[in-house]
């Protein structure tokens, strides 16, 4: 199975929202382009910029044609009601009208998470939401499962991210640590790619499709945004584990394909 995670693409209305619609769509275009074609997108939060329903309006304008299947995942730029709203009841949100869900493929379980804090740019699960992760795992333990959600749930050594990541991230752990068959953690927020081990797995975060941050490791500097190349994650996940490569979609002469 092949999944390409995308995130962070900040989709906004207005006369400053050409960037960021213009690099989820070559991202996606590029997506397209991959010889296979992943069997589905996952876009790990920060759908929209400042949770307006014109924005999110917007973004099904932009994934509204396209013809692989896309799961959503909320990050503390959105607003929940807002994207059910919009995604409630759709195959973006697994046909529900909940932000955390479970989509079953052939070879693999997507499992999308809700980080989303209101009024906080951390994120946390809640007991409620763990419960159901737990029970949402044990069901399909014969094959590799992906848990996608926005915010980080370790330290990467970025102090303004760390202050900023999954609070209840040690109670995730303990979570994934019962489910061998979690394959892969995929997280975005940091708008960089890290990897760690994470709960007997291993965690991924994959840059944005928009701007990237600064890799700032000291408590005394700003950290900021930098014109670095767009890209994505894929996910190539088997019953052995997965296997994750980066792919540009800007700065680079990769074939990328219109929708």
């Amino acid at each position: 199975m092949l999944i390409a995670q995308l995130s962070d693409p900040h989709v906004t209305t207005g006369p400053l929202a050409g960037e960021q619609a213009s690099g989820l769509h070559r991202a996606l275009g590029r997506v397209l382009a991959l010889r296979p074609r992943p069997d589905c997108v996952v876009i790990t939060g920060d759908l929209v910029s400042n949770g307006r329903p014109d924005e999110y309006v917007a973004l099904r304008e932009i994934i509204g044609r396209f013809p692989l299947p896309v799961h959503l995942a909320a990050g503390n730029h959105d607003d929940r009601e807002s994207l059910l709203d919009t995604f409630g009841g759709t195959p973006y949100l697994g046909g529900g009208f909940s932000a955390y869900y479970r989509v079953d493929h052939a070879d693999g379980t997507v499992v999308v998470l809700d980080s989303l804090a209101p009024g906080d740019s951390g994120g946390r699960l809640g007991e409620e939401q763990l419960a159901w992760l737990d029970g949402a795992l044990a069901n399909r333990p014969e094959v590799p499962a992906v848990v996608c959600l926005h915010h980080p749930p370790v330290a990467v050594g970025i102090p303004a991210a760390d202050a900023i990541r999954l609070a209840d991230g040690d109670a995730l752990a303990e979570v994934i640590g019962r489910h061998p068959h979690v394959v892969r953690v995929t997280a975005g927020h940091l708008h960089r790619s890290v990897t760690t081990a994470f709960a007997g797995t291993v965690l991924t975060t994959a840059p944005s499709t928009w701007v990237q941050s600064t890799l700032t490791m000291t408590d005394d500097e700003e950290i900021g945004l930098v014109a670095e190349p767009t890209a994505f994650l894929l996910h190539r996940v088997t019953a052995d584990g997965c296997v994750t490569h980066t792919v540009q979609a800007s700065h680079a002469a990769g074939q990328t394909c219109w929708f």
